[in-house]
């Protein structure tokens, strides 16, 4: 049996495509897999701000399109990528186990290892407005520059461009053997993940190949449905200042979330704990605490802030 896999063609994206590849393998004899390489929306445009780009799906819709139109069985992607709600045909077909779920602070060569070592006035770079947002929670003396470009880039452009260090996933510095640059790793319930940030996720369409359903990780998709479900009613997207992590122990889930204002100064907070198969409602049931904070008024800013046309440059 032939599989073909879609996936970007960065260096951490097609390590996570190999790794499903392998999976795939392990399964027996007869199955082979191809992976289709695509281009997003992301890759191309890399000197605009992710939150200007705007939309949804910035580094999965033209992926998963190769699986709608026929050209590849599944599409993989991280899980924190990938839209709350799927295309029309699409389903998330497998989630694979989670690897650190975490952020970690990348110090520049030769300078602290710790954001709280910072200097006042230290740059640091961040795509993510959620990073941003808790970085300057803790840090308001710090200045946040946007940082994109694949992993190795971002790191080589530390120095380029003058930063003290960089907010990144712990997970892909790990995948790419970068583990030795982490400074600090960023845990809640101080510093809260992406959802889904960490695991890896295959998108099928209608009754995709068994070979495929079978690399479903009970766990992982149960904490990571959570989260996702949060994200839903709150009606965000990769590109806001949420956060959540869940934890499964002893079949109870346990779920934090946080919504955060740009400048870091408003952070809302919630937590609620439930059974395993009510993965869905806990994450409502968070998302409605937050709600009741004052989370849609905030978000709603937000959005606003990012459609903004930008500033004539000087």
């Amino acid at each position: 049996m032939k599989i073909r896999l879609a996936t970007r063609g960065s260096a951490l994206a097609l390590w996570q495509a190999n790794h499903v590849r392998d999976r795939l393998l392990a399964q027996g004899p007869d199955t082979e897999v191809e992976l289709v390489v695509v281009r997003t929306t992301g890759d191309n445009v890399t000197d605009v701000p992710l939150a200007r780009i705007g939309g949804r799906g910035l580094f999965t819709r033209e992926v998963d399109d190769a699986v709608l139109s026929g050209r590849a069985d599944a599409a993989v992607h991280s899980l924190k990528d990938l839209p709350t709600t799927l295309e029309e045909g699409l389903e998330l077909a497998a989630v694979l186990p989670r690897a650190n779920a975490f952020d970690a602070f990348v110090p520049a060569p030769g300078l602290p290892r710790t954001i709280d070592e910072l200097p006042a006035g230290s740059r640091i770079g961040t795509s993510a407005l959620r990073r941003r947002a808790q970085l300057l929670a803790r840090r308001p003396d710090l200045e946040v520059v946007d940082l994109r470009g694949n992993l190795d880039t971002r790191l080589d452009r530390l120095e380029e461009r003058g930063l003290a260090g960089a907010i990144l996933a712990v997970a892909g510095l790990e995948r790419l053997g970068r583990a030795d640059r982490i400074g600090e790793v960023l845990e809640p319930p101080q510093w809260l993940p992406a959802v889904g940030q960490g695991a890896l996720a295959l998108v099928g369409a209608a009754r995709p190949p068994h070979a495929i359903r079978a690399l479903d990780h009970h766990a992982t998709r149960a904490v990571t449905a959570a989260e996702r479900s949060l994200l839903r009613r709150l009606e965000g997207g990769c590109q806001v200042p949420i956060g959540a992590h869940a934890l499964l122990k002893n079949d109870e889930l346990r779920l934090e979330g946080l919504v955060a204002s740009l400048d870091g100064r408003t952070l809302l907070r919630a937590e609620d704990s439930g059974a395993s198969g009510e993965a869905e409602a806990l994450g409502r049931r968070v998302a409605e605490r937050l709600i009741d904070q004052g989370a849609d008024a905030l978000l709603e800013s937000i959005r606003r802030q990012a459609a903004a046309p930008a500033p004539p440059a000087p």
